[in-house]
């Protein structure tokens, strides 16, 4: 697609108030899109729309767990446009921890989120992304090919979300509806205020005997996570051109990475044996 045929275009982003997904919006709305900006608040759209330069931002109130919110989302794209080129599936959250201290529900909540709320945002605009034959671009990130020790549920739902998108690829193909993968790799977002708080209530809540056994190894994953991120010269903008480019090629890629870590992981997860990659993540990989 050229400049001149993307001006106008309508594209959804949802988990668009913070990190990835503002600088998702505002960046698409700077190249001439009509972006509809996915957020659970009404306040953090209106902060969206006062950021925005060209006053083609508009929100909707999204929250991808709630079935509701996602059709009333994809009624209102159809009434105020009539169409949509492209749904960007950002939303999400982070449950860290050793696996047997991860409850069923913090398990649930997590899969919810990630997985089954981005198919119920898909499901809802297909009908307009069809009839355009437009993009949908679905968010992963570096732990979508590998799983780091103690980020075992969050790459559940990120591996799922890839084979998720390869799945729909290849059905809807017949429809000219193209599907791109954008794999981030560490990114200081902040998510990263949230997954130490969050993994602390996981380790809280399991049994004293249990959290024991994990605590010191844990700990020194949550310490050395957080400060890759932030040492991470990986940037929003960076992952935000990434998309747009997802939204605008002719040919799309069917996966993105962004970042050299992120490059790197796939990198080793396609060379190494199970047991070296083992042996170099139980060595202090960074994780993400």
């Amino acid at each position: 697609m050229t400049a001149r045929d993307r001006t106008g275009k309508v594209v959804v982003v949802t988990g668009a108030a913070t990190g990835l997904g503002r600088d998702c919006v505002l960046d698409l709305e700077d190249r001439g899109f009509r972006v509809v900006a996915g957020v659970r608040r009404t306040e953090d759209g209106e902060k969206l729309v006062a950021a925005a330069r060209h006053g083609r931002l508009r929100y909707a109130l999204v929250d991808v767990t709630d079935d509701d919110s996602i059709r009333a989302c994809a009624e209102f794209v159809d009434s105020e446009y009539g169409e949509l080129w492209g749904l960007v599936n950002n939303a999400g959250i982070c449950i860290a921890g050793p696996l047997e201290c991860i409850g069923t529900p913090q398990l649930r909540r997590q899969l919810d989120t990630n997985l089954v709320g981005q198919l119920s945002m898909i499901r809802a605009h297909l009908p307009l992304l069809r009839r355009s034959r437009g993009r949908i671009v679905n968010i992963t990130s570096g732990l979508g090919t590998v799983a780091f020790p103690h980020f075992g549920a969050y790459a559940a739902a990120q591996f799922a979300k890839e084979a998720l998108s390869d799945a729909l690829r290849r059905e809807l193909a017949p429809s000219g509806v193209e599907v791109s993968v954008v794999a981030p790799g560490a990114i200081f977002t902040p998510i990263w205020d949230k997954v130490p708080r969050t993994a602390g209530q996981v380790l809280d809540e399991a049994p004293a005997e249990v959290a024991q056994i994990y605590r010191a190894g844990f700990e020194a994953t949550m310490s050395a996570s957080v400060q890759q991120a932030r040492d991470s010269h990986t940037t929003g903008e960076q992952v935000a051109a990434v998309v747009a480019r997802a939204l605008t090629a002719t040919r799309p890629r069917t996966r993105y990475r962004v970042g050299p870590d992120s490059r790197r992981v796939a990198v080793l997860a396609r060379l190494l044996p199970d047991r070296l990659l083992d042996r170099y993540l139980r060595g202090g990989a960074d994780a993400r």
